[in-house]
């Protein structure tokens, strides 16, 4: 990672990231440059190059959630800001890396006017993130209400006693706790998960889109 200019008052905090090379004719759109946060905003740079990262992360994000799509530093970048307190903005930054896979940064100013915007996104290259949204199909799916919240990908994973995925159904994200043909056994699910604390639903498969099959 190469050596970050560091603005007086400036906080700027890089999240290990997991992105892809930047597609060659997004690289070309004529996109404005991100806005500054204002003061003492934390702003969120969610660095998502391609239209399928776009579509990924507007998918997952609350759809009363602002976004914007900018360019910063001379990459393609979406400005996610509103945040007052850093601890939400963190919250969300890690559930970014974890849930949708994508590297996010947070900054802010302090009152003092500042210039312009930190430097630079980490741009450490890793594996191209695949995105192949499907639907499930005929069956059941069980699907749990995170709230935000990514430390309950942990906690699921251990009462199914398996993988938990990440889709989108009724336009709103959820964790995929099971999809089965079986009913008894879909049944037997939401009743474990719901009498352990999620807020659990079941859903029909066919309606049910797939984003991650493996939420890490």
């Amino acid at each position: 990672m190469q050596k970050l200019q560091t603005l007086s008052g400036v906080l700027l905090l890089a999240f290990a990231p997991l992105i892809s090379n930047i597609h060659p004719v997004i690289a070309q759109q004529n996109l404005a440059n991100c806005q500054q946060p204002n003061v003492g905003e934390y702003l969120l740079l969610v660095l998502s190059p391609t239209p399928e990262n776009q579509k990924q992360l507007r998918a997952a994000l609350p759809t009363e959630q602002k976004t914007v799509v900018c360019k910063y530093t001379n990459q393609i970048v979406t400005r996610v800001g509103g945040f007052t307190n850093i601890d939400d903005a963190k919250r969300l930054a890690r559930y970014i890396q974890n849930i949708v896979g994508l590297s996010a940064t947070i900054t802010t100013r302090p009152t003092e006017p500042v210039t312009q915007l930190p430097q630079t996104i980490p741009n450490t290259q890793t594996p191209k993130i695949t995105y192949n949204p499907k639907i499930l199909g005929e069956g059941y799916a069980i699907l749990v209400d995170y709230f935000n919240r990514p430390e309950m990908v942990s906690s699921l994973r251990n009462a199914v006693g398996g993988d938990v995925g990440f889709v989108s159904y009724g336009q709103r994200p959820y964790l995929l706790a099971v999809y089965t043909t079986n009913q008894k056994e879909a049944y037997n699910t939401l009743k474990k998960l719901s009498e352990t604390g999620f807020v659990a639903i079941l859903a029909d498969g066919r309606k049910v889109v797939l984003l991650r099959s493996i939420v890490r």
